[in-house]
């Protein structure tokens, strides 16, 4: 792999940009690996690289039915935070954001990972009472995050209105090392990553069934051929559930659409992000100038990518009162997200009921900010059979009890 540098890019410029190749192979599959990761997306080619990395496992292909990254990886709102209330939630989004941080440096791929800060708005005496309780927790989590009132978010947000008619501003958690990132050049990078490892990335590969012998997992079928293995990992986001049923066995959750839109190109007017959760809106503006809003799950299940009109109506009249300068900008896309949900809105790292096949999924609306933890975890989890960071997200807490409600506990799961 050509390593990407100043000093790369200069000697390129001269030669008209002719020596740059391929980011990653196209190879046809193989016979048979020691893994399969079924999923190119984010959570799966990040599986893929720590395999890799801290396990030294390289004869692994990751499937993907589609393109690499063209599933919710490509389709989400790119917040990245840790503040969570739970300690296991807080524990594996804290990895994923101090990953995150040198992430540009360990792929040698710049990821834009821009650390903004994340402030999520209070707006109701409920909501001051349950952020003040999670910047205690996240205290004892190590997790640095504060509690601020609202003349400290008038400072950090000069655009919004306090003084909303429904929805007064009476404080907000604020975490300064919270931000976004690029989420193609995360999928990106982790790909080049992976397939300079010697790894096969293999796309337009839908997995068709999955091959069992005395109980074990032995391979899968795609529509590429029959493709072995000892492991197979699991990680489809929406989909879970539709692969899970090939398997042979079902998965505690449910697929909805996620709905999200950007504005035209402005100039510069909030440099953080922000998140409103009583009226259910969230904020922060792209490079390129486009405000990226994020809105409320679809009340249905369903599988649709396609945007949702009544979503538009509530997220931005809930926006515009908090935000009045953004009410005359104009929407220029909106799109929808299949996500999976649990019952208790925390994820799923697994082994399950076939040896060998393990499930990383349920993340819901928040599974882009989780992406070098959840890889980190799962593969630790593939190669080790545990993983300190996993081992709560079991599916044996569905049976037990042992629930990590943190949509209830924090008030949100984005």
């Amino acid at each position: 792999m050509k390593r990407y540098s100043a000093f790369a890019v200069a000697r390129e410029a001269l030669r008209y940009h002719k020596g740059w190749g391929r980011a990653w192979r196209a190879p046809e599959p193989k016979a048979r690996y020691d893994v399969i990761i079924v999923g190119a997306g984010g959570h799966g080619l990040a599986t893929a690289y720590y395999l890799g990395k801290n396990f030294g496992i390289t004869n692994v292909a990751i499937l993907e039915k589609g393109w690499l990254g063209g599933g919710n990886t490509g389709r989400n709102t790119t917040i990245i935070r840790s503040n969570y209330l739970q300690d296991s939630s807080a524990a594996i989004f804290e990895k994923a954001r101090s990953l995150y941080e040198d992430l540009s440096q360990d792929l040698n791929y710049n990821v834009m990972f821009s650390p903004r800060g994340c402030l999520m708005l209070a707006q109701t005496q409920s909501e001051v009472r349950g952020y003040e309780r999670t910047a205690h927790a996240n205290a004892l989590q190590g997790v640095e995050t504060e509690w601020v009132g609202p003349e400290r978010v008038k400072e950090l947000l000069p655009i919004i209105n306090l003084d909303g008619p429904r929805y007064p501003v009476l404080g907000g958690l604020w975490q300064a090392r919270a931000g976004t990132a690029r989420h193609d050049a995360v999928a990106w990078g982790y790909a080049r990553a992976c397939s300079d490892m010697g790894m096969d990335i293999i796309q337009n590969c839908e997995v068709t069934g999955v091959m069992r012998a005395g109980g074990k997992v032995t391979g899968v079928s795609t529509t590429r051929g029959e493709i072995g293995c000892d492991k197979l990992g699991m990680v489809v986001a929406g989909h879970s559930g539709v692969l899970a049923d090939l398997a042979g066995f079902r998965l505690p959750i449910e697929s909805v659409a996620l709905q999200a839109l950007v504005s035209e190109p402005v100039k510069p007017l909030i440099d953080i992000v922000v998140m409103a959760n009583t009226v259910h809106g969230y904020m922060s503006q792209s490079d390129k100038g486009e405000l990226v809003i994020g809105g409320g799950t679809d009340s249905f299940n369903n599988y649709s990518q396609r945007g949702s009109y009544h979503h538009i109506e509530h997220t931005l009249a809930a926006l515009i009162e908090t935000f009045p300068i953004i009410s005359r900008i104009k929407m220029l896309r909106q799109w929808g997200g299949i996500v999976d949900m649990t019952g208790d809105r925390s994820p799923i790292l697994s082994k399950t009921p076939v040896e060998g096949i393990f499930v990383n999924c349920g993340w819901g609306t928040g599974g882009f900010k989780a992406i070098p933890g959840s890889g980190w975890a799962f593969a630790e989890l593939m190669a080790r059979g545990q993983s300190p960071l996993a081992e709560e997200f079991s599916l044996d807490r569905f049976t037990e009890g042992r629930f990590i409600d943190e949509s209830v506990a924090a008030g949100v799961a984005h």
